[in-house]
Formats: C-alpha cells, structure tokens, sequence
C-alpha cells in the first residue's frame, strides 16, 4: 500500500510498477471520493496528472483538484483488483462513483402464479414478497432496460390474456418503485415458456406467445407497436438475459437469480475464466 500527497508527480507515478491496481482519491478528512482499478497503475496516474480541459477529463481534474490523499494498493492480477474494487465500492459507497455503488438499482423480474392469475413482478427487494411465491429472474445492471423488458411483457400479455384489476390481486407489501401485475387466460404453454424466456433460454421462447398474439384482432390491428415489444425482448435477452445466464452457469448456481450484493462479483469473476 502506497500513500501519495494529491499533488504526485512524474518523480513519484515513475517509481510504481507497471502492475494492476486499486486506487483511491480521498478528502482532507480521510473520506473515500473515489474508488478505481487499473490494470496498470502508473499509466492510469499519469491519466489523470496530464489530464486536459476537455470535456472527458473533468472528472479526473475534479478528483484531483478537491481530493488530499491518493492510496494505492498493488494486486497481482487485474482479476482481483476488479473484486477489491468492486467491493470497496459497495461498502464505501464513494460520492464519485455510481456504478456498482448502490444495491437498490438492481432490479429482478418476478413470474408466477395465485390461484388463476399469472402474476408478473418488478422489484429490488424480492424478499418483501416472499409470501407470493414468484420465481425471480436478475438481478439486472440496468434498472432501465429492465423496466422496459418488464412493460414489454405487460403490454403482450395483455392483449394475450385479460389484465386483472389491481383490487384482485393477492395482498402485497406495497414497495416505492415496485410493481405487481396479474392476468388471467393465460395458456399454461405461454407461461412455461415465459420461464425459460426469462431465464436466459433462447429468444425463441417467445413464439408461443406469439402464436397467440396472431389470434387476437387487436394484436394483428396493432402489429406494429407489438412487433415493437417483442424487439425490445428480443434485446432484453441478448443484452441481460443470456448473459446472466452463462455467468451463472459458469459459477455452478442452479436457480436464475443472484443477490444485488453478488451480481457484479459474479461477472468479474467469471468475465475473466
């Protein structure tokens, strides 16, 4: 561990190794502000010393114009810089790092079943509904995507089967940015391939539901916006769901879901096998 005054210069950064790295910028008080990893350190600390005017570089000049104290610790892989990162900002939180910082903006999506009703669920605290049993597929890195992905699935099973009224559905903990939905007629076929849809199967998994959107007058009166949907699942899948899929696999889990706290632990560690 090396511990550097903000002002370092080229006499300093030239006696670190070339060598992967965590390091972090911190206030006159001791606060952490930033928290980063390099997979070469002196060649990231002189990123930031020759750092421009430009527009990019404003927050490399930001950090070390308001930072007093620069920490450097040396690790022997790029792998584990990443995990020390990783978690370092989980725990500290620093003002100047966003993502990866706070758990809540991970989203899961939630499918199942009460009674006659599918239901369909959005929420970053999946244990708030543990009483409605749904199988929770995530997390996911981007809340908004998610959020698109989810409504998405609203809209086509909507026209697929009949929304339910908010008054009909099982009793739930009521969460800020959460959201719970219900449909009935729901073909049981659509739902078992929803499951595997969501839990990264192939994309394809959506042609049964498909299939059942063509018997519907208004899903053919709107193909378009439908055809919409569907490509934004399409993406969904390519972009998160398999993905999340082969990273879980690649760790041994047997369920399609991980905890916020692990998510991103989980991709460093298997993005590097």
């Amino acid at each position: 561990m090396k511990m550097f005054d903000r002002k370092f210069g080229e006499s300093l950064i030239q006696n670190l190794p070339k060598e992967p790295a965590v390091y972090l910028f911190k206030s006159d008080t001791g606060q952490v502000l930033y928290v980063g990893k390099a997979k070469n350190i002196r060649s990231r600390l002189r990123q930031y010393r020759n750092a421009s005017r430009r527009k990019v570089h404003r927050k490399m000049q930001k950090l070390v114009r308001e930072s007093s104290k620069l920490e450097v610790r040396l690790k022997d892989t790029e792998q584990e810089a990443l995990l020390v990162e990783n978690a370092l900002i989980r725990e500290l939180k620093p003002p100047y790092n966003v993502d990866g910082s706070y758990s809540f903006l991970y989203p899961a999506i939630g499918l199942g079943g009460h009674s006659r009703q599918v239901l369909l669920g959005f929420s970053t605290n999946t244990d708030g509904w543990k009483d409605l049993n749904l199988q929770w597929y995530g997390v996911f890195r981007s809340r908004t995507q998610a959020r698109s992905a989810f409504d998405s699935l609203i809209y086509l099973l909507g026209i697929a089967g009949h929304m339910e009224r908010a008054t009909h559905l099982p009793a739930h903990t009521r969460m800020q940015g959460s959201r719970l939905t219900g449909f009935r007629r729901i073909a049981p076929d659509v739902v078992n391939c929803l499951h595997r849809f969501l839990s990264g199967d192939d994309a394809e998994m959506l042609i049964p539901m498909i299939t059942r959107l063509l018997e519907k007058p208004r899903a053919r009166r709107d193909a378009s916006v439908v055809q919409q949907h569907l490509r934004m699942l399409r993406s969904f899948h390519r972009s998160h769901l398999a993905p999340l899929r082969s990273a879980l696999k690649a760790a041994g889990y047997g369920v399609p879901f991980i905890p916020q706290e692990d998510r991103d632990a989980l991709f460093i560690a298997t993005s590097q096998r």
